[in-house]
């Protein structure tokens, strides 16, 4: 990995986090917005993102340690949904509900990485939201809090 490769990825993760702190701010939650994927810079997730998003190839090995990091970022951080599903031993998963603080910067950080990816009209969060509703999980409680926040009738 080149030296700018890590640039590149630090500058995109404190233009992230800035966007997620602005937006966690307008929802009550500066403190959350501060802390926001400090777990990023563990090198245990630091390394794998860098070379997944911008080294020269995605070799299965690449791949398989991305998908270790992010697995560790989701048990890290609460403010993901995937966090919130609990495998069950007799198969499937329940879905439990997401405290105020986790859902809320959940949204901080849908909005924020938006924002750092360019797209700044005011529905493209709700469009992005309504394009991949059937995949995220989530307990029906949360889902509602979303969904009144993001899709108004």
């Amino acid at each position: 990995m080149t030296l700018a490769a890590h640039r590149r990825y630090l500058s995109y993760v404190v233009r992230h986090k800035w966007f997620v702190f602005v937006e966690a701010c307008r929802l009550g939650i500066p403190v959350r917005g501060l802390l926001h994927d400090l777990s990023k810079f563990r090198p245990s997730e630091w390394f794998p993102y860098v070379e997944s998003f911008y080294g020269p190839e995605r070799t299965l090995a690449i791949r398989a340690a991305f998908n270790r990091a992010w697995l560790d970022h989701q048990h890290r951080n609460d403010h993901h949904w995937q966090h919130w599903g609990l495998a069950e031993d007799g198969g499937g998963t329940k879905w439990l509900p997401m405290p105020d603080g986790a859902r809320k910067e959940m949204l901080a950080d849908w909005i924020g990485a938006g924002k750092a990816q360019g797209h700044t009209a005011p529905n493209d969060c709700r469009d992005w939201y309504l394009k991949h509703r059937e995949i995220i999980q989530m307990h029906p409680e949360t889902r509602s809090w979303v969904e009144a926040r993001l899709v108004p009738l």
